[in-house]
């Protein structure tokens, strides 16, 4: 399959869009317990979508996976579950301290761990300055650093700015120490997620020798990773049912008058949007990491950037920086150029 770094970076683009905005379908769902939604969300984005999916691309998904053997699948599902450990921090982070600040500082520690980690554990840390153009990109993803942090130096600004009322009024759970604390847990764990798609070469061969289109070669990867993030999230749900008493939601208004019972199919219809929307994000990944040639490596770090970019844009229009001075508002807008500016970077490298 020819390379297309530029094609790639604009599938991963697609992918930041769907982080940033695939939590806020949850603003809409009523009468239902955080975890009664988020479950839902789960099984359908990250359990039934992608086997579904697999089904209908690869011929004999079985022999795929058995092709991996079981340490292989171990491994995977292992990273996944550190993934589902991150991604349960990811929503409350987004609760604490809203679109725009909890993605720029959790994706910030995702993308750095995320990208540089895999290579550098696999022996494989020379490519990351072997070429020009490894370099070029290498500065790139340095670059998206620094825009970061310079959003992420916004949301400290904003935190002394503003009292506890204005910030409530654009983010009703704000916390700045539960946000900041869930958000170092969420960037770090949630780096799971790009060890398991990298960890399992084995099943994407499998897939390709039955003759699968390389687009959707790595898709029982990503499958497989899944599983271990589908299981972190059923014990969290069941734990949290039983202290709150909200096993009945699933069912509770399932005999009610039609206005209600409408109301529990809106639930449902939202909470599965979330999972959806939400596992593009590294369905788009995989998408375009064959793309990316011998650059594949940046992906998760274009992923990341591009999420944290339109996050800031998604926090903007929610109103998370209304009421900030000049200077949080320069921070931002800086961060933001810097992340534009390591697209170019990035996309300039991978052709050089």
């Amino acid at each position: 399959m020819t390379a297309n770094p530029i094609l790639g970076t604009g599938v991963f683009l697609i992918g930041g869009m769907a982080a940033a905005l695939y939590l806020l379908p949850f603003r809409a769902v009523k009468g239902w317990a955080y975890e009664t939604g988020w479950l839902v969300s789960v099984l359908a984005g990250w359990l039934v979508f992608p086997l579904v999916f697999d089904v209908c691309v690869i011929p004999d998904l079985g022999a795929v996976l058995s092709q991996g053997g079981w340490p292989v699948l171990a491994r995977t599902v292992g990273f996944g579950a550190l993934w589902g450990v991150g991604a349960l921090c990811w929503a409350l982070m987004v609760r604490y301290l809203g679109v725009g600040l909890g993605l720029a500082i959790g994706a910030g520690l995702c993308a750095a761990t995320g990208t540089l980690l895999p290579p550098i554990v696999s022996g494989n840390a020379a490519a990351l300055v072997a070429t020009k153009g490894a370099r070029i990109v290498l500065a790139g993803v340095f670059v998206s650093l620094v825009g970061i942090a310079f959003v992420g130096a916004a949301g400290r600004l904003k935190e002394g700015e503003m009292s506890e009322v204005e910030k409530k009024k654009s983010v009703a759970e704000y916390d700045f120490k539960k946000g900041i604390v869930t958000a170092v847990v969420a960037g770090f764990a949630s780096a799971g997620i790009n060890f398991g798609l990298q960890g399992a070469p084995v099943l994407e061969q499998a897939a390709l020798g039955q003759g699968v289109n390389p687009l959707w070669a790595g898709m029982p990867v990503l499958t497989v990773t899944l599983w271990g993030g589908v299981i972190v999230q059923i014990i969290w749900s069941f734990v949290q049912h039983r202290q709150h008493h909200s096993f009945s939601d699933y069912l509770r208004n399932s005999n009610a008058q039609p206005s209600t019972f409408n109301l529990q199919l809106r639930n449902y219809a939202l909470s599965a949007s979330v999972g959806l929307i939400g596992v593009m994000q590294f369905f788009t990944q995989k998408v375009g990491e064959p793309l990316m040639g011998e650059m594949r490596y940046i992906s998760f770090a274009v992923l990341m950037a591009s999420a944290i970019f339109f996050s800031s844009g998604v926090g903007i229009f929610l109103g998370e920086w209304r009421g900030t001075g000049r200077l949080t508002r320069v921070s931002l807008a800086f961060g933001i150029l810097l992340l534009l500016l390591s697209f170019v970077l990035i996309s300039c490298g991978s052709k050089a």
